[in-house]
């Protein structure tokens, strides 16, 4: 009875360092077809000096979920690259999302010490004129010609 690795995508790692052989026989599958998923950029191994494949503990979860989707759900290849690719696409733009909203929070913090700061100042801020009237007027600027 063949020996049952579990590989969880989000905690693998992703140090290159498995030979084709290997990342097979922990995937469940001939390393010609660990070639052919290279091929069509299902997978992107490293490589080696001498110009072998390496992949990663997160490549062999890869290469599993694809075997899952293929056989378990009956996407095709071309299917399962655009899930991969969306996947990825998705990973990226969560990350993205969480940057952004670090620095939203970070701008709101700094708005509120420096309104903080002004608030307390000795001198009211010559810049804003506080005003009780709503007003539709159009105000035209143009700047000074030297």
């Amino acid at each position: 009875m063949p020996e049952e690795i579990i590989i969880s995508v989000e905690q693998s790692s992703d140090a290159k360092v498995l030979m084709i052989s290997v990342a097979a026989r922990m995937a469940g599958m001939h390393p010609q077809t660990l070639r052919q998923y290279d091929r069509m950029g299902l997978v992107q191994p490293g490589r080696a000096a001498g110009g072998g494949r390496r992949y990663s503990a997160r490549d062999v979860a890869l290469l599993r979920e694809v075997q899952r989707l293929s056989q378990d759900d009956g996407v095709n290849l071309a299917g399962i690259k655009r899930i991969i690719g969306l996947e990825q696409l998705v990973d990226e733009l969560q990350q993205r999302m969480e940057q952004l909203e670090s620095e939203l929070e970070h701008a709101y913090r700094r708005v509120a010490e420096l309104e903080a700061a002004a608030a307390a100042g000795p001198f009211p801020r010559r810049d804003l004129v506080p005003t009780n009237q709503v007003s539709t007027a159009l105000v035209v600027w143009r700047p000074r010609r030297p």
